[in-house]
């Protein structure tokens, strides 16, 4: 990127930092005065009623960077994107507010993926253009649900979030053509959730919600589709994006084989079985187990880059090695640690 660009990037993200430390609180004001508050229960870790709405600050942060700034040559690409993540979070909002089922949240995700394919933003992996859509929509709903999945200890989703907005703003910097919108992208959600963190870290004063978690989900979703790489191949750099999601994309896979294996819905059934709740009960604080999943996230973000340089052969033995160590750990956790819960011995 040239140095314009850089600055131009360096702004959004400040901008978009300084919307979301500003609106933060008082969103937290409105989630109080209207009782949209997270109620203490017996899986939570916070003792006292919480104010949700968060995630309204980091969609302000987000939206009001890149409508400022933003360059004017991607703004049609960018409109299918906003309206898509604006409709999730509304999904998130009502959630909330009232809370809805299960199969109404997945119905409102998967029409904010049929907005995102309108707008021409799609997976290119196969020739037949329907595989290409359906793999579209699975994978902004597989991701979207996957920060919600995360979503479950302070400062756990918004620092990851973080952590993958600034691999995806480094990887659209490093591979030309230089690409405006999703360095501009990651850049508003990068100084937006960083902005959310100084009241959501540990103890938080306020949570995102699935207003923010479905919204912070969708945009990485989109990024990853959006993000190219010109110097290599398709069949390498596929990838990479799984390995910038590694951490909510193994938490989803963790969640969902303890789950199936008790024999419960996945989506319907909550519980301390998450891997942030199994660090924790390995030893961890709350904020050492988050900080460990920050560490994780920035390793796997950097196998991430490395296979955006490898060969096809080089790519698969590290995405297997990659593999077979998620596979591992799912099981070593599921036997030393079923259900949230430190087996004794």
């Amino acid at each position: 990127m040239g140095a314009s660009s850089v600055i131009q990037i360096a702004l959004i993200a400040l901008v978009a930092l300084t919307f979301s430390i500003v609106a933060t609180p008082l969103a937290r004001r409105v989630a109080l005065r209207v009782g949209v508050v997270a109620v203490p229960r017996t899986r939570d870790s916070h003792a006292a009623p919480v104010p949700l709405l968060g995630g309204a600050a980091i969609y302000v942060g987000f939206v009001a960077a890149l409508l400022l700034l933003g360059d004017r040559a991607y703004i049609r690409e960018l409109v299918a994107i906003l309206v898509g993540a604006t409709l999730v979070s509304l999904f998130g909002l009502a959630d909330d507010h009232w809370g809805l089922r299960a199969v109404t949240k997945l119905g409102g995700q998967a029409l904010a993926a049929l907005v995102l394919l309108l707008g021409g933003t799609q997976i290119q992996l196969f020739p037949q253009e329907e595989l290409n859509w359906a793999l579209t929509v699975v994978w902004v709903v597989g991701i979207t649900n996957a920060i919600n999945f995360l979503d479950n200890m302070d400062g756990l989703s918004g620092g990851i979030a973080t952590v993958a907005a600034a691999f995806f703003l480094l990887l659209a910097g490093m591979n030309e053509p230089r690409q405006v919108l999703v360095g501009a992208m990651a850049a508003a959600l990068l100084g937006a959730c960083v902005g959310f963190l100084r009241y959501n870290l540990n103890p938080a004063t306020i949570f995102m919600g699935d207003t923010g978690s479905l919204f912070i989900g969708f945009i990485l979703a989109a990024l990853a589709i959006k993000l190219r790489f010109p110097s290599n191949v398709p069949l390498v750099t596929w990838m990479v994006p799984l390995c910038v999601l590694a951490v909510p994309i193994f938490d989803t896979c963790l969640v969902c084989t303890a789950r199936l294996r008790r024999g419960v819905n996945p989506f319907t059934t909550a519980g301390k079985d998450h891997l942030s709740h199994r660090l924790h009960a390995l030893g961890l604080t709350r904020r050492e187990a988050v900080l460990t999943c920050y560490l994780i996230a920035g390793a796997c973000g950097l196998v991430g880059v490395y296979l955006t340089q490898a060969r096809p052969i080089e790519a698969y033995l590290v995405a297997g090695a990659f593999a077979a160590v998620g596979v591992a750990g799912i099981l070593w956790l599921e036997r030393v640690c079923p259900s949230g819960v430190l087996r004794q011995t």
